[in-house]
């Protein structure tokens, strides 16, 4: 019998609990760890999903690093607008590290536990550097912004204080955000079953095995899902609404192109981060449709951190021609 079928029978009886009578059997039965369920319908694939998402991680490892690399060792990509990329490149390496190796061991690992303190952990730093992610792409966005509307002023108005202030606002604010929503999580009874629908302990399918109301949590999670989404989006579009009525009004057609390159990297990572993140969390009942956000999450766990570097420095001539002049300086 496959693993994740016997962890799904072993859980049954405990799945008959009613919430009610759950809660008042916590203290004796409280879980103690999860089982990962991950995808059970590919079990007999394991070992090439292994390779598969081994060679992804590896790659975002490396597109990450280079970016990081050429963008601090060049004194030509010294700008804001790579210091953002920087910053945002080492926020893509810890999200998806939080993520991936676990996924990885259990890919072709019989045990696919985790503890409940390395459950609560993970969710912890997925979702408050999820939330980084956002915050700084919006402070991108103004960089776009300030770069565009107001390129005379550009780099006394985004000076190195202004840009490390808001780089450590988008890493704090991403702690602040989710400290009081884990908080809560981990105080919720989980009587059984302990077979968490997810790949990675994700607030739907965690929340979905507890015994405890919550209502609370969920409440939470939607509200701040649709403050920290909606409220950086809303960054977003103001600053873009305001980049198109400048650069709709420069009369060079050659100059309207140049500035438009220079935010459509931007615009199509935001795309991909903000729509898949949106249908998995500004919805107010996390447990519904879990099959379909697992999908969704491997595109935002595991595929766009892989992409981002290639968009960002294949659609960067200056980035493309910083990588020609350092392969050209080595030969």
């Amino acid at each position: 019998m496959p693993v994740s079928e016997r962890y799904l029978k072993m859980s049954l009886p405990s799945a008959r609990i009613p919430r009610q009578q759950g809660m008042v059997l916590a203290n004796q039965s409280t879980v103690k760890e999860f089982v990962l369920l991950g995808f059970p319908h590919l079990h007999h694939l394991g070992f090439l999903l292994f390779l598969v998402h081994l060679m992804i991680y590896l790659l975002t490892l490396a597109g990450n690093v280079v970016v990081i690399v050429i963008t601090w060792a060049d004194h030509r990509l010294h700008t804001p607008m790579y210091f953002f990329l920087r910053s945002f490149s080492f926020l893509e390496i810890c999200f998806t590290s939080v993520i991936v190796p676990k996924m990885l061991a259990n890919f072709i690992s019989e045990d696919k536990t985790i503890s409940f303190a390395g459950c609560i952990a993970q969710a912890f730093f997925y979702l408050s550097l999820g939330v980084s992610e956002f915050l700084l792409l919006a402070a991108m966005s103004v960089d776009r912004y300030v770069a565009i509307c107001y390129p005379l002023r550009y780099m006394a108005i985004m000076n190195g204080r202004v840009c490390t202030f808001m780089v450590l606002t988008s890493w704090f604010g991403g702690f602040f955000f989710i400290i009081g929503l884990i908080m809560l999580i981990s105080r919720l009874s989980f009587c059984g079953p302990n077979v968490l629908n997810h790949f990675f302990c994700d607030l739907g399918p965690l929340v979905s095995l507890s015994c405890s109301n919550t209502h609370l949590v969920e409440s939470m999670d939607f509200l701040v899902a649709a403050v920290v989404l909606l409220g950086s989006l809303a960054i977003t579009v103001l600053s873009y609404s305001y980049i198109v009525a400048t650069v709709i009004r420069i009369p060079s057609a050659k100059e309207r192109r140049k500035a438009f390159s220079t935010c459509s990297s931007h615009i199509i990572v935001l795309s991909i981060f903000y729509g898949s993140c949106i249908f998995m969390y500004v919805r107010p009942k996390q447990r519904d449709g879990l099959d379909i956000t697992k999908g969704v999450a491997i595109v935002n766990t595991v595929i766009t951190p892989m992409l981002n570097p290639f968009i960002y420095s294949l659609r960067n001539k200056q980035v493309i021609q910083v990588l020609k002049d350092t392969l050209c300086w080595k030969k």
